[in-house]
């Protein structure tokens, strides 16, 4: 690795040549330079990573020499020398953009410890540059992160349907970001000065949500003491996001059905009236077996999946998974001294996920909070990352030490498949290596409902 070059500038030869020592002995590439015009001359010939300067120097002072650099190169690490008791000249020095100051007579430590906390400083500057320009340039919606070939396929549809009229289904497990990406879509296209409007189908007791959709008149129903629009209404010109879509009570189904089809609503106790709204709706219900059930409308699902856009889980797009924790770490206000160690990151590359992105944003906050350093490391994270508690080699179960009833363990298997595969009979019923029959006996044996 090339070694980082730091520039001396100093007018006192024996001073130079110990900070020079010292730098180089530390592993640095050190230039030097016994005035300021020279310091200029062979700043802009290196580039060096950090400037050491002292301030009082005949001809060009260190002032000068500091808003000369900073001016051709923001980005570049100005360490200001100042003579001792005068804290106001490295006050007016870090005012006109220096790193830091070292007061004289300091240390070969001090020494090494600035300069080394300075390129570190430099470094997650450059790291964060970086960072932004990979998240603008793979990103095109807010909040959305992600540069694995599963996002980069969502990404491309998102640019390709967020123009159009078509009516939009997205499917995944809880957590995977659909209501952003169905956001991504609203800003996308051409009603983005639009309302979004978003409703959780499965929110909303059964027999309000008539009401919270298409909206009632005064006197429609016992508790209706005045006009309310519903979502839809309040969606008019923009996008109604309906999330959860697959929980909505089938007896409500045709209505939504005929809002799609014919654009138009009926409010409870009003009468039919146009509206211009795009739907998009969002699930991590199969739907396809919700049909073969006979809880989901058929006509229903074809309309509303136009174009279906499915969300990878988090644990099939591992690479993901830095790229969101800095970007989590920056959210939440870690700041640019906050850094995540190689044995932590790989470790949370490593885990499972269950609840997606958001558990990752969850866990990232809870460390930060948590941390005991700058650097998080393995000890900060959660225990269940770490692996602790993990069953021994060569099984699955984890047994407390007092017994467990077999018929819990059964059922825990059974909601831990459907859970893994967004309550997809026949899927889970494959996880569990049993026919989809056998699996429906034992949901309806142990009580198991959605």
């Amino acid at each position: 690795m090339k070694p980082q070059t730091v520039l001396i500038i100093d007018d006192d030869a024996s001073l130079r040549r110990v900070i020079e020592f010292t730098l180089h002995e530390a592993g640095y590439r050190v230039l030097t330079a016994a005035d300021g015009a020279e310091g200029l001359r062979l700043f802009a010939l290196e580039k060096p990573s950090v400037v050491i300067t002292d301030i009082q120097m005949p001809t060009l002072s260190g002032y000068e020499v500091l808003k000369k650099i900073k001016a051709d190169s923001p980005g570049t690490l100005v360490i200001v020398i100042t003579a001792f008791g005068s804290v106001e000249r490295a006050v007016e020095a870090m005012k006109l953009g220096a790193y830091d100051y070292l007061t004289k007579p300091f240390s070969r430590d001090e020494l090494r410890l600035v300069v080394a906390k300075a390129l570190s400083y430099s470094g997650l500057q450059e790291e964060n540059v970086r960072l932004r320009e990979e998240l603008s340039d793979r990103v095109d919606f807010a909040h959305l992160v992600g540069i694995s070939d599963e996002m980069q396929q969502v990404f491309d549809m998102v640019r390709r349907v967020a123009a159009t009229e078509a009516t939009v289904l997205i499917t995944g497990e809880s957590g995977t970001g659909k209501e952003l990406i169905a956001r991504a879509i609203h800003n996308g296209s051409e009603r983005r000065e639009g309302a979004f409007v978003a409703v959780n189908c499965a929110a909303i007791p059964a027999d309000l949500l008539e009401s919270e959709l298409f909206g009632h008149l005064k006197g429609a129903f016992t508790g209706a003491v005045k006009d309310r629009k519903g979502k839809f209404e309040l969606a008019d010109g923009g996008t109604l996001f309906l999330d959860e879509v697959g929980e909505l009570p089938v007896e409500l189904q045709p209505k939504l059905l005929r809002a799609l089809q014919e654009r138009e609503i009926e409010p409870v106790g009003g009468t039919p009236r146009r509206i211009d709204v795009r739907v998009v709706a969002a699930t991590n219900r199969d739907l396809e077996a919700a049909m073969g059930e006979g809880t989901f409308r058929e006509d229903l699902y074809y309309r509303l999946a136009v174009i279906p856009v499915h969300l990878p889980a988090l644990r099939q797009r591992r690479s993901d998974i830095p790229l969101l924790v800095r970007h989590f770490l920056q959210k939440h206000g870690a700041g640019a001294a906050v850094t995540v160690d190689a044995a932590a990151l790989a470790a949370l590359a490593a885990y499972d996920w269950p609840g997606n992105v958001r558990e990752l944003e969850n866990a990232v906050e809870r460390m930060l909070i948590l941390r005991r350093g700058e650097v998080i490391g393995e000890a900060d994270l959660p225990p269940k990352v770490r692996g602790e508690g993990k069953p021994a080699a060569g099984g699955v179960l984890n047994l407390p030490a007092e017994g467990y009833p077999l018929e819990e363990l059964e059922k825990e298997a059974v909601l831990e498949a459907l859970r893994r595969t967004g309550w997809n009979q026949t899927k889970a019923a494959a996880f569990l290596r049993i026919p989809r029959h056998i699996l429906l006996y034992r949901m309806e044996k142990f009580g198991i409902k959605r």
